[in-house]
Parts: C-alpha cells; structure tokens; sequence
C-alpha cells in the first residue's frame, strides 16, 4: 500500500513538473504578442468599443466571443499557477483580464496595469518591439 502512494505522489509531481514547464513556455511565448497588440491609447477612453461581427455575423461573433474568454480564462488560471510557479504571473493574468468579458474590468485592468512593475515591464516590452508605450489621462 505504502509503495503504491509513493508511486502516485511521484506521477502527481510529475505531471506538476510538466504543467509548470508547458506553462512557462506558452506564457513566454504568448504574452509579449499580446502585449505588443493592446492599443497604446486603450485607458484613455472608458467606453469600449462594439465588435463590428455582432452585427454582420452573430453567430461569428458568438463563437470568437466564446474562444476569446475561454483563452482568457485559461491565462487568468495559469498567471494564478505562475505566481508560485516559474513565469510572469501578473503579465499573464493582466492579459488573461483584458481578454475576457465581466462587469468592472476596464477599471479593474486600469489598477493593474497602473501598478508600477507591470507597467515598467509591458512599457518595456513595447519600447524593444519599437512600439509606443501605453498613455494614460
């Protein structure tokens, strides 16, 4: 009984070990695009706004709203896994954030990326892809 336990805590770490190093990789590879593609003047105006395929195509627009907030909420997950695991946790959760759709996240991505280390890094990562900066009011 006892080498059974042994062998499952083994594979449970395991597994853990490969989770971890899958996340990094997707985190560093995933996360400076994501950055790179948030409009510089994107907290300038509080008013997001409408998707031109609600209109034309609603049923488009469901399914890509559909992948948008399931990709969201994965990163939101796995930013939450890097804060102890290897990556850039807040990175990947303030991009999982600004994916998905729920009430109070434009004020909520705003305090966020406001916090001085996240917003010396994507300002970082923007400034070596040649991109301008993000400007607040």
């Amino acid at each position: 009984m006892q080498k059974y336990l042994s062998e499952n805590v083994v594979d449970i770490f395991f597994i853990l070990g490969i989770s971890s190093i899958a996340i990094l990789v997707i985190s560093a590879l995933s996360i400076g695009y994501f950055i790179k593609k948030i409009p510089y003047d994107y907290f300038l105006n509080d008013k997001r706004g409408m998707s031109h395929y609600k209109d034309n195509n609603p049923i488009l627009w469901i399914i890509t709203l559909a992948v948008k907030n399931l990709v969201g909420y994965c990163l939101i997950l796995g930013g939450i896994l890097m804060l102890v695991l290897p990556g850039q946790g807040l990175l990947t959760i303030l991009v999982g954030l600004m994916l998905s759709d729920y009430p109070g996240k434009f004020k909520l991505e705003k305090r966020i990326i406001k916090t001085s280390l996240v917003l010396k890094t994507v300002n970082w990562y923007r400034a070596k892809s040649g991109i301008q900066p993000i400007i607040f009011k």
